[in-house]
């Protein structure tokens, strides 16, 4: 495929295009020649008694200077960030960190022959084509968990792109393992637990930012109890609008994805929850509506207080665990997933 170039320091980074060639399980790994990557796995997990978790691992990789010719092993051609979280839903607690490290000497990436994402002692192991192990540590917990997945990968978008923005290549090749199925063990300031759940895995890279009109988004994975889950991504204008490039993907139970157009579903936000840290006010509350398929739904969440602040490399942001019931094809609908919010302390997102 032909790679067309961006103008100024952009310029070494190919842009996500039409037509592209997915190839598993190549495109689970790095792709450098994109500005920016990401990896973000999700899930909502339980005990025997019915104990409640949420977790968060997600790995970022950040390009910044490709022109090192031949590079070093200490040249930063790569920052890598990566965000650990843990919802206590019962115990209404939540506990975050983040570590940043550099590529050099295998201290994080992102390779396709050993089969992994990693950054230090957190990671994403691969040990066949649809089974993973989740690996991470924290001063006050940490979890192991192994996550098969269900159902073959979803592309989300048309033509393989996730169109962000009116113009070429502001888009991202956009990639979701929807349903996993999870066990493991977690273990919280010294006590341990064994659980079980559903995860979802996110995977997307593209080179260009936000568009100077857009401030943030709001993004949904639901895991319905019928089998299907739902991917809603609403983009948010300066304005307060819903920018027209927003949009979702409906995955059936036999796992074929159908794209959502912004006109497909609404989404209202309602009751919402402010930070003492960043005095952000987060929705935390929404009214999901899909024609479509008959589905109106209510979301909320038991622990509202999950926001990630006080990152050193990335501007805050909320993204925890949430419950979802209501109807939808004239059935009772249950579902269980993960809701992101960012651009709302007044700080632009990472990146998109």
């Amino acid at each position: 495929m032909k790679t067309k170039l961006m103008a100024g320091a952009l310029a070494l980074y190919r842009l996500a295009l039409p037509g592209y060639h997915y190839d598993f399980p190549r495109d689970h790994f790095n792709h450098p020649d994109y500005r920016t990557e990401w990896w973000y796995y999700t899930g909502n997990l339980h005990t025997e008694g019915g104990q409640r978790f949420g977790f968060e691992l997600t790995f970022f990789r950040q390009a910044v200077d490709r022109r090192a010719t031949p590079p070093s092993v200490w040249d930063v051609r790569d920052v890598w960030m990566a965000h650990l979280a843990l919802s206590d839903i019962d115990g209404r607690r939540f506990f975050h960190t983040e570590r940043l490290n550099r590529a050099g000497a295998g201290l994080a990436g992102s390779d396709s022959e050993q089969r992994r994402v990693w950054n230090g002692n957190w990671r994403a192991q691969w040990l066949d084509a649809s089974t993973q192990q989740l690996e991470a540590v924290a001063d006050n917990f940490s979890f192991h968990l192994t996550s098969k997945s269900a159902k073959a990968p979803v592309i989300h978008g048309k033509n393989g792109i996730s169109q962000k923005a009116e113009g070429e290549g502001k888009a991202s090749h956009y990639i979701s393992l929807t349903r996993l199925n999870t066990t493991g063990v977690i273990e919280l300031e010294g006590r341990k637990y064994e659980v079980e759940g559903l995860s979802w895995m996110d995977h997307e890279f593209f080179t260009y930012q936000l568009d100077a009109a857009q401030s943030g988004w709001d993004w949904f994975s639901l895991q319905c109890a019928d089998g299907s889950e739902i991917m809603l991504l609403r983009l948010r204008r300066k304005d307060g609008s819903m920018d027209p490039y927003s949009a979702g993907t409906y995955i059936d139970p036999q796992g074929r994805g159908r794209f959502l157009s912004v006109n497909e579903f609404s989404l209202t936000p309602g009751k919402a929850w402010t930070s003492s840290a960043t005095h952000a006010s987060y929705p935390i509350e929404w009214s999901i509506r899909i024609p479509s398929l008959s589905m109106d739904a209510a979301l909320t969440t038991r622990l509202p207080q999950q926001e990630l602040a006080g990152n050193q490399a990335a501007p805050p942001y909320w993204e925890g665990a949430v419950d979802v019931i209501g109807t939808k094809q004239g059935n009772s609908l249950i579902a269980s997933g993960y809701l992101e919010m960012t651009g709302y302390s007044g700080n632009p997102p990472l990146a998109y």
